[in-house]
């Protein structure tokens, strides 16, 4: 067979992968994402992948599975982006590139080594897990700064007259934006939407999972359902959360010190005992007290 041949059949035999790569892709339908947030930057690069997963090992998840990770979706505030058949659609792909690119360096290295292999399919299986909780952990650390100066807003508003909806309306138009504002936000969309401001209430310390917020949420339904006034309520949460603040702030600054003291046992003090060492045998070495031949050749 002529090397013409050979060539007309491989570039048949790439058009008809080319066109069942396409058809495949074909058959994914179109997403509205008209109400929806934009997915983050790592999920956007492989966007077409992401859907491609998601249609075909979407229907076959369980709920319990859907549920478990939609939960953790809300806490990290995602849950507007991603869906968990997404979630895990991303969490497959990074699995493959991670193992892609160790193959390719094992080609470059010309090494072989398929534990190297299958440890770098893991870690990018679980890198976006690491992602979440990272994304987690700040989110709740930014609304826990910002929680006492949204409740003095609201403070301020209730004791000015105005109602317990009203005041979290000026608190979402004047406070600073985060992750606290978008959340006030979906508060009063479902209040908005005939949700009960109880009902909205307990979503939103649902979905933020944190025991600050379940014990402010708590105390404004038990004050609102007494007929007590909010405006000290409201205060002596205030206070309240503002002195847990500087609490975990000090409790940060005593822990600090402790955290150090690895670094500085693993490589602060070995070095710097390893140069007052060389300069002690060094001089020992001049003033004859050493006589070691290979060394005082390389001294002079």
């Amino acid at each position: 067979m002529s090397a013409l041949a050979i060539a007309a059949l491989f570039g048949l035999a790439l058009l008809l992968t080319l066109l069942s790569v396409r058809n495949i892709f074909a058959e994914v339908p179109q997403e509205d994402r008209t109400y929806l947030d934009r997915p983050p930057p790592g999920f956007r690069a492989v966007w077409p992948l992401v859907r491609l997963i998601v249609h075909y090992l979407g229907p076959r998840l369980s709920v319990e599975f859907r549920l478990k990770r939609h939960a953790r979706l809300k806490r990290a505030g995602v849950d507007f982006a991603l869906s968990p058949e997404q979630f895990l659609a991303g969490k497959l792909i990074a699995a493959a590139g991670f193992t892609l690119i160790m193959v390719y360096c094992q080609v470059l290295l010309e090494a072989s080594s398929w534990q190297l292999v299958v440890f770098a399919g893991l870690a990018g299986f679980f890198y976006p897990d690491l992602w979440l909780r990272e994304a987690t952990r700040a989110r709740q650390r930014l609304i826990l700064k910002q929680l006492p100066f949204f409740l003095d807003i609201v403070t301020l508003s209730v004791e000015a007259g105005t109602n317990l909806s009203g005041a979290f309306n000026q608190a979402f138009q004047k406070g600073p934006a985060g992750p606290l504002r978008a959340e006030l936000g979906r508060v009063l969309r479902d209040m908005r939407a005939g949700k009960s401001r109880a009902d909205a209430l307990r979503t939103l310390a649902e979905r933020l999972d944190q025991p600050a917020i379940t014990n402010l949420v708590g105390t404004l339904i038990q004050a609102e359902s007494m007929g007590t006034s909010l405006g000290p309520v409201l205060r002596a949460q205030s206070e309240q959360r503002r002195t847990e603040r500087f609490q975990r702030a000090e409790k940060l600054a005593m822990e600090a010190p402790v955290k150090l003291l690895a670094p500085l046992m693993a490589f602060i003090f070995p070095n710097t005992f390893l140069i007052l060492i060389f300069v002690l045998v060094v001089k020992a070495v001049q003033d004859g007290v050493l006589a070691w031949p290979w060394l005082v050749y390389l001294l002079r």
